[in-house]
């Protein structure tokens, strides 16, 4: 049986990986300034996640949401101390893409609408509702095409209302900083403004906080910088390290009942385990304030560079942006220097997503063999 083939591969074998490194089967060693599309937070194999997964799965890796399960007790409160995102409610899932969908269709039973707003360059993953939401025509197949969905440009407050006015819109979904899209984030008088249109028309604002949440961005979400307080707030990605989970917080004003959301494997006990971990790290290793700090060097360095128009994003989610197509550039990373990055919808950009753990002088390697490249 062969793979069904979707994914353009890049012929490097990993094996083992420890915090910033990966090790392929010949022996090579990269440095992951990409963290596999910004899931690796805390390091590959960090000891506290390695610990806390064995540890739970000699006791018991799963039992199903039938039964009391106090680690997802004890995640909600850790969520709540760490984000500070008071009496919010927790859902747990898998992934991004399924953190999203729960996201939708709780905002669609709690209103009765049915469309929804997205944005231009947005991702939402690929499932029905939220590649819908997604601005790809390519990964939106007829049957998810059936979901009613308003594009608009960031900014356009005037787009919002007009959209708004029909009283059928359910949810207004966005990601704080677009991932795929390029790294582009909004003032924040327009996502104050989001959060009025949505109070006054009886819609729910959802941040897509998938890529750019759980500390990436050097809080621990980025919306909290623009000092709004949405409905559901979707996370993925750094949540687990690498284990599959995901989640909504849910707000208080939003009721709960039997049935309205379920999943099978969705908080079992190895993902609460891989995520306590993950706080638990963060805290212990201030990575936030890491993340600050390394974003803020990262800058500095990038400034020295004349063929670098722009550097987006903040935290430890960036991007640097050329004149030229990346793609020659980052292959160069990748097979000459050893240099994991990444890339996205615009052609232009390289995104560097590292583990939140990185020091200066993995950044002065990037940078040393960046330079090299473009000289």
């Amino acid at each position: 049986m062969s793979l069904f083939n979707v994914y353009p591969l890049f012929d490097i074998t990993p094996v083992t990986a420890n915090d910033v490194y990966v090790y392929d089967d010949k022996g090579v060693e990269y440095l992951d300034l990409y963290g596999g599309h910004a899931v690796i937070s805390i390091g590959h194999s960090h000891p506290t996640y390695v610990k806390n997964i064995s540890e739970q799965v000699s006791k018991l890796g799963f039992y199903s949401n039938a039964i009391q399960n106090p680690l997802q007790v004890e995640l909600a409160s850790q969520l709540e101390n760490i984000s500070g995102c008071k009496d919010y409610q927790l859902f747990l899932c898998n992934s991004g893409a399924e953190a999203n969908e729960n996201a939708l269709k709780l905002a669609s039973f709690h209103t009765g609408k049915q469309k929804v707003i997205a944005f231009k360059n947005s991702f939402h993953g690929r499932t029905s509702a939220a590649v819908a939401a997604t601005d790809n025509p390519k990964i939106v197949a007829p049957i998810n095409a059936q979901q009613e969905v308003i594009f608009l440009e960031f900014e356009d407050l005037v787009g919002v209302e007009k959209a708004l006015q029909g009283n059928d819109v359910c949810a207004i979904i966005i990601e704080t900083i677009q991932g795929i899209g390029g790294l582009d984030e909004a003032s924040t008088i327009f996502y104050q403004g989001l959060e009025k249109l949505c109070q006054q028309y009886n819609t729910l604002l959802i941040a897509d906080e998938i890529q750019c949440g759980f500390g990436r961005t050097g809080g621990f979400f980025a919306f909290q910088k623009h000092g709004i307080t949405p409905h559901i707030i979707s996370m993925a990605k750094g949540m687990g390290n690498g284990f599959p989970i995901g989640g909504i917080l849910i707000h208080p004003s939003i009721e709960a009942s039997y049935g309205l959301l379920g999943t099978t494997f969705g908080g079992n006990h190895l993902a609460c385990a891989a995520s306590l971990a993950v706080i638990e790290t963060i805290k212990k290793e201030h990575l936030m304030e890491n993340a600050q700090q390394i974003a803020a060097y990262f800058m500095e360095q990038a400034a020295s560079i004349p063929q670098i128009n722009t550097v987006k994003g903040r935290g430890l989610m960036l991007g640097l942006e050329f004149d030229f197509p990346i793609a020659e550039l980052r292959k160069n990373l990748i097979f000459k220097h050893h240099i994991f990055t990444g890339s996205a919808k615009n052609p232009n950009l390289l995104r560097i997503l590292p583990p939140l753990t990185i020091q200066k002088q993995h950044i002065d390697v990037f940078f040393e063999a960046l330079k090299k490249e473009l000289s």
